[in-house]
């Protein structure tokens, strides 16, 4: 499988994963919600990093792509509302069109750089890498570590999230629970 198929084809996962465990309304966040987004990282990051870059302006890209994605993954977070259900008094959260637009947003440019990487501009990136010293498997770690930081910020601070909303409600019984 090339570079640019593997690229697309974890684009359309992870955005197909986020998208149908997220969007909507009332949401349930449990352990499966929670550990899916956890599982997946940690079956596709060995399967396609194979040798990451440890020093130099590999290493750089990188790390960068790896706070790019962290960053998304917070704004992604901001746009996810969790809250106690009135009916089950468990955590449930809500994602709307603007959540839905983000990650459209982010995996669209992602996507768009890997063709573009291929199609559009490749001699200008070959140019840049190789004044950089940058290869191309540090670039496609790159761009696959920012999809996995993203997603990761994003389950965490679900997880985050929904654990302060089970500490406000233990204790409260049926009444406090049916007005929240």
């Amino acid at each position: 499988m090339s570079t640019l198929t593997q690229a697309m084809v974890i684009n359309a996962a992870v955005l197909f994963a986020v998208l149908e465990a997220d969007l909507g309304p009332h949401r349930k966040v449990g352990a499966f919600r929670i550990l899916r987004p956890l599982l997946m990282a940690a079956a596709i990051v060995p399967l396609f990093v194979e040798s990451p870059a440890t020093r130099g302006y590999g290493l750089g890209v990188e790390v960068v792509a790896v706070v790019v994605g962290a960053a998304c993954g917070l704004c992604a977070a901001g746009l996810t509302h969790v809250y106690r259900s009135p009916r089950t008094g468990r955590p449930v959260s809500r994602t709307g069109w603007a959540y839905a637009a983000l990650w459209v947003v982010v995996i669209g440019a992602r996507a768009a750089f890997s063709y573009g990487s291929e199609h559009w501009f490749s001699a200008q990136l070959g140019h840049w890498m190789l004044a950089h010293r940058v290869t191309a498997d540090a670039l496609t770690d790159a761009l696959l570590l920012m999809a996995v930081a993203m997603t990761l910020t994003r389950t965490l601070t679900l997880a985050a999230q929904a654990a302060a909303v089970r500490r406000q409600g233990r204790g409260a019984g049926p009444a406090a629970l049916a007005s929240a």
